[in-house]
């Protein structure tokens, strides 16, 4: 994660943050290549099962069929790392639409006792009882997974960050449709208010990027 990426702009360009989903606004003047920050690579990091959650957005079939990249790249590091995570005793939690709620992925599906969030909104603390189901079991740090990193995964990290939870998201468990949509994600997630652009491990209310070998519980 260390090249740089390469955005194409115009000098008339307007992109709007909706939801998640960068809309471009046509314009008829000519492209300009800027070249964003590189990210920083991912960090090994060791957790607290008994205060650790694993938070799962958006394994569903209506997604991830429509998605290659859900089933190609993310499922084949998330079956074993949910496996490790239910071992290690973590709290599990889901949050998705009502209507996909039956339809999560057999591979990472939700088992009995897991907390299941209906959302409304793409911040999964937004107007649901998320914060409240987590802080109950003594959670202090969440690990992040699902789809897309630069929907769901972004809005919901500022989300926990902005009610004092350590962040954890390991790159191998989300991505985007595009490479575009994928770093910005990234980038996102790194520069929210209590930012950590220099991908510190664990720093305090604040995101980590990570991946699935480099999560160690103990």
């Amino acid at each position: 994660m260390t090249q740089f990426h390469t955005v194409l702009v115009t000098s008339g360009l307007l992109l709007v943050l909706c939801g998640g989903a960068a809309q471009a606004q046509p314009a008829s003047k000519s492209l300009l290549t800027l070249q964003m920050p590189a990210l920083p690579d991912p960090v090994r990091v060791t957790l607290n099962p008994a205060t650790t959650a694993l938070l799962v957005l958006d394994y569903v079939e209506p997604i991830c069929n429509s998605q290659p990249k859900c089933k190609s790249q993310m499922l084949p590091a998330m079956t074993p790392f949910m496996e490790r995570a239910r071992k290690a005793g973590l709290v599990v939690a889901y949050g998705t639409r009502e209507r996909n709620m039956s339809k999560w992925l057999p591979e990472v599906a939700p088992a009995a006792g897991d907390i299941k969030i209906v959302n409304i909104a793409q911040d999964r603390f937004y107007n649901t009882d998320l914060d409240k189901a987590l802080k109950a079991k003594g959670i202090t740090t969440i690990i992040m997974v699902g789809w897309k990193v630069s929907g769901s995964v972004a809005y919901t990290s500022v989300g926990a960050t902005l009610r004092d939870y350590n962040v954890v998201i390991p790159v191998d468990t989300t991505t985007a449709a595009t490479d575009y949509e994928t770093a910005i994600g990234f980038y996102q997630i790194l520069n929210q208010g209590n930012g950590n652009l220099t991908n510190e491990p664990l720093k305090p209310k604040a995101p980590t990027l990570s991946r699935t070998d480099m999560v160690t519980f103990q």
